[in-house]
């Protein structure tokens, strides 16, 4: 394992639990807020339970290698985090915006775990590569989830907003 190579696998590292911290954070929060999707709700509360798992498993990745959590980019993801929570907060169509910005965020992460596992292999990490590959399956399960719930979710939300007394957004 050469230093360089070690040390772009230490800071992708740090990327992606910067990026796994506020996801849980987001996940937690819309789905309290998830009033009429029921199986949405279900859905994200699953990968919200997954994501602390993913935390884990990257921070066992990063201690072998002589590092630790970047304060400033999970600082910087929180702040991300926060605005997103916020933002659901006051959007008339919460769900439907949540759930494409879950499956472009879910995309992200599975560019950032493709990136992880060659990175991994190249250093010869052969425990984050594992871990970055199962956590890559979890994300494209929940990208595949949303891309296929999306119509459903967008029809739903339609039907409630034309029904009186009802509300699309949760």
């Amino acid at each position: 394992m050469t230093a360089e190579r070690t040390a772009h696998l230490l800071d992708w590292l740090r990327d992606a639990r910067a990026m796994e911290q506020p996801a849980e954070s987001m996940l937690q929060s819309q789905a309290s807020r998830l009033e009429n999707y029921p199986e949405s709700r279900a859905r994200i509360e699953q990968h919200s339970e997954e994501t602390l798992d993913q935390q884990q498993q990257i921070d066992r990745c990063i201690q072998p290698l002589g590092g630790s959590a970047s304060v400033l980019k999970d600082a910087a993801g929180k702040i991300a985090a926060f605005g997103q929570a916020v933002g659901g907060m006051i959007m008339t169509d919460e769900m439907v915006k949540g759930a494409m910005f879950g499956y472009v965020f879910e995309n992200i992460e599975r560019a950032t775990y493709t990136v992880l596992i060659d990175a991994a292999d190249a250093a010869g990490d052969p425990e984050t590569k594992r871990a970055g590959e199962a956590i890559r399956l979890q994300e494209k399960a929940v990208s595949t989830w949303l891309n296929a719930h999306l119509p459903e979710m967008t029809r739903t939300s339609l039907l409630r907003s034309e029904t009186p007394g009802e509300t699309a957004r949760r």
